[in-house]
């Protein structure tokens, strides 16, 4: 979806809310037919106050009457225009809440998986759920306060000519002095601090979230007072942009309440020179209250107005990050099948680069993986090689170069079909909130109970489900029933089992895996990978010592390969690798070291 974020607003709102679009105009004509009616009353009472106290003797009962009951049904019937504009505005919000999240969530589905990288779930659910909770509020609630807030200006300032202009033009004096004050403190400048207050109130309750869900970190390795740093830091931002904010506001908004409060001040004066005049005084009288009934009317509108641009400004963060959010590249898929011979696998001259990288993140790769072997991707962080195994299952489509499956490209390839083609497993798996079986079974239809047995076996798992009350019906993540990192992994693995899928990635699959795990998952990785055609990514490189082929990555580029035996013959990179990696094994904390630390 293309998106203007110089559109106007209320505009933007539109694709979201489907054939019911005219919700928004009828709530708009609705709230102007009340902001109308609401001041007829006033209208009218001024009527019969001038009634009364031009002429007492010529008061006609049945004339008063009839304005009274015409300000009363006036303003009974302003409530209801305004319920129903308030109707139909919730349900334009409802809408466009209900869009945004079922619009924003479609898009996220049909992502690439690079998306998800660039966006973490937590964030994704912060944009998509809270900007639609935030623009359902301003819909709903400051929608009909539009075509109030320049109705009834409109016709108030009408009035105040018709009726009498001298006593008009000084009540307008504290109105128009006040409008100036409000302009001064709502200009370019003022809106930019108060996006800077907003943008560190979002931080600070970001880094209140990250906190608390890092406590359990922080205790572990001790280190509660720095990590407190930056939550402490972003609270003294905060607290910093309050005292700012007020102390900016502080002198013109106290102007502003104390003149706008005075307009009688300005009202008396003319009202006794009139009267001084020898004009009527009773029809002066009716006037000057007039005056003084609605002049508090421009108070409330000039405050709505603030709030209302304080509430546009926080609608139009919410809509532009959403929008942000929905304009990622998306990639193209082919419709038309295609049958693959072999699944070997074949990276020919491939460059990659990231959004904004200085140099390429993939730089011109070239190797083969023939079906059923397995090669693996050592070298160190940050060198390319998680990202060489993601662009084989189309995480990102490659800047230049092929990536082939079967000897197709893999852009060829439908989306449906190359995904089961790849089993995937990562070294943060996660499990959904769910029973153990379905997490097995999760992507695959119609899966028997002797599969899943030998999914659970092989994986190493057996222990996980005998352990668990209601074994494989047991539900992960409520009630108290969690998995361990490891022990997550195990199930993950089983998952990648179910699928049997003839290609596997797997990406430090180990990485967190305690000692005893890490055996269990190296032997369930081996019956995993066991016929298939694997990419193995691997930090630890006693398990990548009996793979068929080892390829060293550095900046990008693959500088050595080989067997485990030839790249040790050599003595180039992965000698040096593998000498630290034998160091980092052998290293042992000594007790009189320990003392010693502790004296230190």
């Amino acid at each position: 979806m293309e998106t203007n974020h110089k559109q106007f607003l209320l505009k933007r709102f539109m694709p979201y809310m489907g054939k019911k679009s005219y919700l928004l105009p009828i709530s708009l004509v609705l709230s102007g037919f009340s902001a109308a009616l609401n001041i007829l009353p006033f209208v009218l009472v001024w009527y019969i106050t001038r009634d009364i106290l031009a002429d007492p003797d010529g008061i006609r009962m049945t004339d008063i009457n009839f304005y009274a009951w015409l300000a009363f049904g006036s303003a009974v019937a302003g409530v209801v225009f305004y319920f129903f504009a308030l109707l139909s505005s919730h349900l334009a919000a409802f809408r466009v809440e209900i869009g945004m999240q079922k619009l924003g969530m479609e898009k996220v589905l049909a992502m690439p998986f690079g998306f998800f990288d660039k966006y973490a779930s937590g964030k994704i659910r912060k944009i998509v759920n809270e900007g639609a909770a935030t623009t359902h509020s301003f819909l709903a609630h400051q929608l009909p306060d539009i075509a109030g807030s320049v109705v009834s200006p409109i016709l108030l300032i009408l009035l105040i000519f018709i009726i009498d202009w001298r006593m008009g033009l000084a009540a307008l004096v504290p109105i128009a002095i006040g409008f100036i004050t409000m302009t001064t403190m709502m200009n370019a400048e003022g809106q930019k601090f108060q996006k800077l207050y907003y943008d560190s109130l979002e931080e600070m309750s970001s880094e209140s979230v990250e906190y608390i869900r890092g406590i359990p970190v922080v205790k572990t390795f001790g280190q509660s007072i720095f990590s407190f740093k930056r939550f402490h830091d972003s609270i003294q931002k905060y607290k910093s942009m309050v005292f700012a904010y007020t102390l900016l506001w502080r002198k013109p908004m106290s102007f502003y309440s104390t003149v706008m409060q005075s307009a009688i001040f300005f009202l008396m004066p003319v009202a006794i020179l009139l009267v001084g005049r020898g004009e009527n005084i009773g029809v002066i009288l009716a006037d000057f209250i007039f005056y003084v009934m609605i002049s508090p009317m421009f108070t409330v509108l000039l405050m709505k107005s603030m709030h209302f641009r304080q509430k546009t400004l926080i609608a139009e963060q919410a809509i532009d990050r959403l929008d942000d959010l929905l304009e990622y590249q998306a990639m193209t898929y082919s419709q038309k099948p295609l049958a693959l011979d072999n699944y070997g696998m074949e990276f020919k001259d491939v460059v990659f680069s990231y959004e904004g990288g200085h140099r390429p993140a993939v730089d011109h790769v070239s190797f083969r993986v023939n079906p059923g072997e397995t090669v693996a991707l050592v070298g160190a962080s940050g060198g390319g090689k998680t990202t060489i195994a993601r662009l084989l299952a189309r995480f990102w489509d490659v800047d230049a170069g092929q990536v082939l499956i079967g000897g197709k490209n893999v852009k060829e390839i439908p989306k449906k079909e190359l995904m089961d083609q790849i089993g995937l497993v990562f070294q943060n798996s996660r499990l959904f909130k769910g029973t153990l079986r379905e997490n097995i079974v999760f992507g695959k239809e119609n899966v028997s109970r002797e599969a899943i047995d030998q999914a659970v076996d092989f994986s190493q798992s057996r222990e996980i489900v005998d352990m668990l009350p209601d074994g494989l019906e047991t539900m992960i993540g409520s009630k108290g029933t969690y998995l361990s990192g490891g022990e997550q992994q195990r199930i993950a693995i089983a998952r990648a089992m179910v699928k049997d899928a003839p290609i596997v990635i797997l990406d430090e699959a180990t990485a967190y895996a305690d000692p005893e795990n890490e055996h269990l998952i190296q032997k369930a990785l081996k019956q995993l990978s066991r016929g298939k055609t694997t990419l193995m990514i691997a930090h630890r490189l006693t398990t990548v010592q009996h793979v068929d082929r080892i390829l060293v990555v550095e900046n990008g580029k693959i500088v050595e390969q080989g067997s485990h035996e030839d790249l040790l013959a050599k003595g180039a990179l992965y000698k040096g690798l593998w000498d630290e990696y034998q160091k980092s094994l052998a290293w042992k904390i000594d007790s009189k070291d320990v003392m010693e630390g502790g004296q230190r």
